[in-house]
């Protein structure tokens, strides 16, 4: 079971369920026991709570959205950055992704309905850059669809607002590489119009059913975003009107000069063709439009037929395109020189031909010695070969000849693949499970009661489709199924006592067993989750799992008297620390030879370790043990100083007091204040 189901965060969100899990952060169905609603939180993964880059994105992420009021973009209620925990307290949305209705479909999305989706969007987006905010990451991934049509955009991680630093593609953006604009791919300045070109390729996508470009590799896919231009929608789907298609191209312009300079001038032109479908904006482009003729000197005149036929094609846009290409092709030839000088002076060794891997385990050919390459590493999984082997590697043996320190890229069996869950929600359970098989992953089946769903098709799965796992985590699928006379229904735990669940339980024909939860502050024995959840059908004589509140311990509180040495007749200073802080509410300066003695209260619920200290020397120390309720102490002397100088030293003596014999008296509940116990020293 997950550690944080049936927890309570902060005395008020209980957690009910695992609902979704990212690369950085897994996500929770809840209830908000102060305002009864279920919320989503979203908590940061343990593996990135010390790590100051997630943690900024996070924070980044709660700050975005707490500026935001729209009915298109989630709501955030709460958040917590503490030292060991930081979660944010969301909006919960019960519905699937845009994505998964676009996979759905299996075909291009009606123009009207990618049009209505892409309105809300563009509102959302609008809202959002009017408060400074860019989102950087809109995707249909992000964008959350709910049973009525609404679009809720999600997932503000790498927002930034506006003027602000710059990213790069080393950002969480390379992993939105198909929906990311050109100047966001090469780490430029990026501004609103950079969400509005991911628009544009969402509207591409839903219109023709496909991506705009699509490359076998992240890196490729960002130079066709920089350099290729896209197929124009209507040569594949001719249903979509001509001027949703000058619309889509428009906001997907690698200029951002070119493209909408805002969501809502994107959004008056799309009313326009959802009012009119046969209008027609003709728009036109600098490098649509032959550059005026320069003049030239008679020095210039060698290269005149070439400036004449590069004046009529090069454009703006191709000018900046070309720096962009010149510069980087400089910077690979100056690092290339360096790496092969550093090279030269650094190994004098011949080349070898590539040594054949494929067929080895990874792990004993990292420790291999005799192999002076780097590599690098690509996942994947195959479930009838066996874990840590190679699969394939490039360059291919024997293909080349290479030197120590060359790259070879080794394709690994590896059981920590990430893929992605499929949706399956409404499909017939073998089909589903076919679906889940297909992408490398086991499936648990758990048939459960729904009057909502028809019978042996899918309700859901736990993780949520979208989500990425490991290819050795199992996916829960849940199905309707009607009982038969072998399975039994789980009865509902909520509020009952640990003894009223396990007669519930073996009423139903089922096996009781719990696990007491010691942090959730309810009434001591009563259940606070269970699992499978009520509802769920399972085979008689299954175990039914209860977690049952232990109560939280209260502290215990002991009344203490200590005399005070009779030959201090001076004033000095007299301090009670406990575990190393000072009482101060009856520590000070006093002439402890007239007091007599002093009274102090001492609260714990493990143990603790009691100072009294005169003049600055140990007079006594007690160890405490609220657990088994014991107190020993070491008693000391006071040596009289001759001038008896006050110190304010809370130091340590260099040696402890002798061991002196003492009670051990019992401690009382802090109901019970009366029950009091005074030691004299």
């Amino acid at each position: 079971m997950d550690k944080y189901v049936g927890k309570k965060l902060d005395g008020r969100y209980l957690i009910q369920e695992l609902i979704g899990v990212g690369g950085m952060a897994t996500v929770y169905k809840a209830e908000d026991i102060k305002n009864n609603r279920i919320v989503a939180i979203k908590i940061l993964k343990d593996e990135f709570s010390q790590n100051s880059e997630f943690i900024r994105r996070f924070k980044n992420e709660s700050k975005a959205i707490a500026v935001l009021s729209h009915p298109n973009i989630v709501k955030v209620y709460d958040v917590s950055f503490g030292d060991v925990m930081q979660y944010i307290v969301m909006e919960y949305i019960d519905g699937i992704t845009l994505k998964e209705y676009i996979d759905q479909q299996n075909e291009p999305i009606d123009w009207k309905t990618a049009v209505f989706f892409i309105s809300q969007i563009l509102k959302a987006m609008q809202h959002a850059h009017e408060k400074g905010i860019v989102h950087r990451d809109v995707k249909p991934q992000n964008m959350m669809l709910l049973q009525d049509g609404t679009i809720k955009v999600t997932d503000f991680g790498i927002a930034r607002f506006s003027n602000t630093e710059t990213r790069t593609m080393t950002d969480k953006a390379i992993g939105s590489v198909h929906y990311i604009a050109p100047e966001q791919a090469r780490g430029d300045h990026t501004d609103g119009k950079s969400d509005i070109y991911s628009i544009g390729v969402m509207l591409y996508e839903m219109l023709t059913g496909q991506l705009p470009f699509e490359a076998d590799s992240a890196v490729s896919v960002a130079i066709m975003q920089l350099q290729t231009t896209p197929k124009p929608p209507r040569e594949i789907n001719p249903d979509i009107p001509k001027g949703l298609e000058e619309i889509t191209l428009r906001a997907m312009r690698k200029e951002p000069l070119q493209r909408y300079q805002s969501a809502e001038e994107m959004l008056r032109d799309i009313k326009k063709v959802n009012k009119n479908p046969d209008i027609i904006f003709n728009y036109e482009y600098p490098e649509d439009e032959e550059e005026p003729e320069e003049e030239k000197s008679e020095d210039d005149a060698p290269y005149a037929r070439y400036d004449e036929k590069a004046d009529k094609k090069r454009s703006p846009a191709f000018n900046i395109i070309l720096g962009a290409v010149v510069s980087l092709v400089l910077c690979v030839l100056l690092f290339g020189s360096l790496a092969l000088l550093h090279s030269c002076e650094a190994s004098n060794t011949e080349a070898i031909d590539v040594p054949n891997l494929v067929g080895q385990n990874y792990s004993d050919v990292k420790s291999n010695s005799s192999y002076k390459f780097n590599w690098d590493i690509i996942n994947v999984y195959d479930s009838g070969k066996p874990e840590g082997e190679i699969i394939k590697q490039e360059p291919e043996a024997g293909s080349k000849k290479v030197k120590e320190n060359a790259v070879i890229t080794l394709t690994v069996n590896s059981s920590d693949t990430l893929v992605a869950v499929p949706y399956v929600s409404g499909e017939p359970e073998e089909t589903a499970l076919a679906k889940i098989k297909a992408k490398g992953l086991a499936a648990d089946v758990i048939y459960i009661e729904d009057e909502d769903t028809a019978e042996e098709i899918v309700r859901d799965t736990s993780p949520k489709a979208g989500s990425e796992i490991t290819v050795s985590e199992k996916v829960k699928v849940f199905v309707k199924k009607t009982i038969v006379s072998t399975t039994t229904t789980v009865p509902d735990l909520s509020n009952m006592t640990r003894d009223q669940a396990s007669e519930a339980i073996a009423a139903a024909g089922l096996l009781f067993d719990y696990e007491y939860n010691n942090d959730i502050d309810k009434t001591a024995e009563t259940v606070i989750g269970q699992s499978p959840m009520k509802g769920s059908v399972v085979q008689q004589s299954s175990t039914v799992k209860a977690y049952v509140a232990k109560g939280v311990e209260k502290f215990k509180v002991l009344n203490m008297t200590t005399l005070l040495p009779q030959n201090a007749t001076t004033a000095v200073d007299v301090r009670i620390v406990v575990d190393g802080v000072l009482d101060e509410s009856v520590s000070g300066t006093m002439i402890p030879s007239e007091v007599g003695q002093i009274s102090y209260e001492v609260r714990g619920s493990s143990s603790s370790v009691i100072y009294v200290e005169v003049g600055g020397q140990i007079w006594r120390k007690y160890d405490v043990n609220f657990v088994t309720e014991k107190i020993s102490f070491a008693a000391g002397t006071y040596t009289p100083s001759s001038t008896e100088p006050a110190t304010s030293s809370g130091s340590e003596p260099a040696s402890e007091p002798t061991e002196a014999a003492a009670t051990e008296p019992t401690m009382a509940p802090e109901q019970t204040p009366s029950d009091t116990v005074n030691i004299e020293g």
